[in-house]
C-alpha cells in the first residue's frame, strides 16, 4: 500500500490500491463499497490532463455543475506553507474539539488509505460515503479533463457541505493562489506555515515568489497568521498582505510564546493570553506550532472556550510525523529498541527532525532507515542527519516508480556516513540493526519520504485512523 506523493497533483497519485484498507474509523464498510470507492478514483485518475497546469478554471467549472457546495460550509481556517500544515491543523482540530465543537478536516496526501483526506465532523469517511460522493462528481464532471486533486476536493466540499459541523479545517494541496482549495470568498482565518523551497518544478526555487503563491490564499478583512518565517519571506507575506488588505500576524514578532516548565506553552496574541497543554507532538518546533495554531483558532472563533481548548493540544496526534511505532509486525524485529517514524521529505523538515532528535534519544545517535524519491538531491535531506547516526541503512520504497534505487542512495550518502549500506526492505534493516554492535541500544529513525512513512504503518499493522 504505497503513501499517496507528497506531489498532491501528480499523476503518481492517483493509484487507488490503498482503498484495499479497510476504515475502521467508521462502520465497518461493505467489499462492495470499498470496490466502488476503487473504481471511481481509478476512472477518474483516466481523465487526468497530461500536463497539469495549476489554475482554478476546472475546479470552479466543477463546483458549479455541483451545485457550489463550497458556498454552504461551516466557518473555514484555510491552511498553506511548505512545512508544518498537518501539525498545525491537528493541533487546532484537537483544542477545537476539547472546547466542544465538532470539526470537518481536510488533509492530503494521505499514508495508507484515501479515506485520511476527509473526517467528517471527527470521523475518516466511510467507504460507502466516499464512494457515492465519487460517483457523483464523476457525472457531473463527465469526460472533461480534471487532476486527482481537483475531482477529490470537489468531492470533499460536497461531503462538508451534507454534514454539520462547527469548524472546518483547510489545508492547500500546492501552492496557494491557485490551488484548488482556493476557492473561498471569505474564510474565518487563514494561516501561513513556515515556507521553505519544495515542489520546485511547480513552484520555482525563489523564496519571495513561493511566498507569494502561498499567500494567495489571504483575503481581505480577513486574519492572517503566520508562522516565524525567514526574512525574504516575511517581506513577501507583509507585502502581499498590504495589497489585499489585510496584516500577517507572525508568530515571534505579533504572537509571542513561552515554554512553561511542566512543558506547556503560554501564547500571548490579540491581547489575549492562552495557556496549553504540553502538546502531543514531539518536537521544539511543535511548540511554535502550537502557538500559531492557538492564535489562528482564538482569532477565528473568538468565543471558544479556551480555557476547555488549552487542554487539546496534549491529545493531538499526526500520524507519520515524528511517531513512535506502537507494537506492530515491525516493532517484533527489533522489540528492544524504540523505532520512530518521520515523513520529512526536504532540508527545511530535515533541520526539524535534526533538532528534535537531539532532544529524544538519551545517548544522542541514531539508527537511520530511509528512503527517497528522486525528485530532490538526497544529500540535502542527508546532511542534517549524518551528525546523529550510529547507523544508516537505505531501502528502496515498495511500490513506488519515482524512488530512489538503494545503492543510489548509498553512494550518495557515502560522503556524508561512515557506514552507509543498503537493505532489501525495511524488516531486513531492522533486523540488521537488531545485530548490531550497539551497547547503547540506539533507537531507530525511519525517515525520508511521506511515501515511506505510509508503507512502514501499513507493514507494522497500524493504519491512522
Amino acid at each position: 500500500m504505497a503513501a499517496s506523493s507528497p506531489d498532491k497533483t501528480s499523476a503518481k497519485d492517483m493509484s487507488a490500491k490503498d482503498m484495499s484498507a479497510k476504515d475502521t474509523s467508521a462502520d465497518d464498510p461493505s467489499a462492495d463499497d470499498t470496490a466502488r470507492a476503487t473504481a471511481a478514483l481509478d476512472r477518474l485518475a483516466a481523465l487526468h490532463p497530461k500536463l497539469i497546469d495549476l489554475g482554478l478554471t476546472r475546479t470552479f467549472d466543477l463546483l458549479d455543475r455541483l451545485g457550489n457546495p463550497h458556498h454552504r460550509l461551516p466557518p473555514v481556517i484555510h491552511v498553506a506553507g511548505t512545512n508544518g500544515k498537518g501539525s498545525v491543523i491537528a493541533l487546532m482540530r484537537a483544542m477545537a474539539e476539547a472546547a466542544g465543537l465538532s470539526v470537518h478536516v481536510y488533509t492530503s496526501p494521505h499514508l495508507c488509505r484515501f479515506n485520511e483526506r476527509i473526517r467528517l465532523a471527527g470521523n475518516l469517511i466511510a467507504d460507502g460515503a466516499l464512494a457515492d460522493l465519487l460517483e457523483e462528481v464523476e457525472r457531473a464532471n463527465g469526460d472533461e479533463p480534471v487532476t486527482f486533486f481537483e475531482v477529490t476536493t470537489a468531492a470533499a466540499f460536497l461531503a462538508f457541505s451534507r454534514s454539520k459541523a462547527d469548524l472546518l479545517l483547510l489545508e492547500t494541496g500546492l501552492g496557494g493562489a491557485l490551488d484548488s482549495t482556493n476557492v473561498l470568498d471569505g474564510p474565518a482565518a487563514t494561516v501561513i506555515t513556515p515556507i521553505a523551497r519544495d515542489h520546485e518544478h511547480f513552484l520555482g526555487s525563489d523564496l519571495a515568489g513561493i511566498a507569494g503563491q502561498k499567500a494567495g490564499i489571504m483575503r481581505a478583512d480577513t486574519p492572517c497568521l503566520c508562522a516565524a518565517q525567514d526574512q525574504v519571506v516575511m517581506d513577501a507575506l507583509d507585502s502581499h498582505a498590504a495589497v489585499v488588505g489585510t496584516r500577517a500576524v507572525a508568530v515571534d514578532r505579533d504572537i509571542l510564546w513561552q515554554l512553561e516548565d511542566n512543558g506547556g506553552v503560554v501564547v500571548r496574541a490579540h491581547g489575549n493570553v492562552l495557556t496549553l497543554a504540553p502538546p502531543g507532538l514531539f518536537g521544539h518546533h511543535q511548540m511554535q506550532n502550537a502557538a500559531l495554531a492557538a492564535a489562528a483558532l482564538n482569532s477565528a472563533m473568538p468565543d471558544l472556550d479556551f480555557e476547555m481548548g488549552g487542554q487539546g493540544t496534549a491529545t493531538a496526534s499526526w500520524p507519520g510525523r515524528l511517531q513512535r511505532l506502537a507494537n506492530g509486525h515491525l516493532t517484533q524485529i527489533a522489540a528492544e529498541r524504540a523505532i520512530w517514524l518521520d515523513g520529512a521529505h526536504n532540508a527545511h523538515g530535515a533541520s526539524a527532525l535534526a533538532a528534535a532528535l537531539k532532544q529524544l534519544s538519551p545517548t544522542g545517535t541514531w539508527h537511520f532507515v530511509t528512503g527517497a524519491l528522486n525528485t530532490r538531491p538526497p544529500a540535502e535531506f542527508l546532511e542534517k542527519i549524518a551528525p546523529l547516526a550510529a547507523s544508516l541503512h537505505c531501502v528502496v520504497i515498495p511500490d513506488q516508480p519515482s524512488s530512489l534505487p538503494a545503492h543510489e542512495l548509498v553512494n550518495a550518502a557515502t560522503p556524508l556516513f561512515s557506514a552507509a549500506q543498503p537493505a532489501a526492505s525495511i524488516g531486513a534493516a531492522l533486523s540488521a540493526i537488531t545485530i548490531s554492535d550497539d551497547p547503547d541500544n540506539a533507537p531507530v529513525m525511519i525517515c525520508g519520504s511521506l511515501y515511506l512513512a505510509g508503507h512502514v504503518l501499513a507493514a507494522n499493522g497500524t493504519l491512522p485512523a
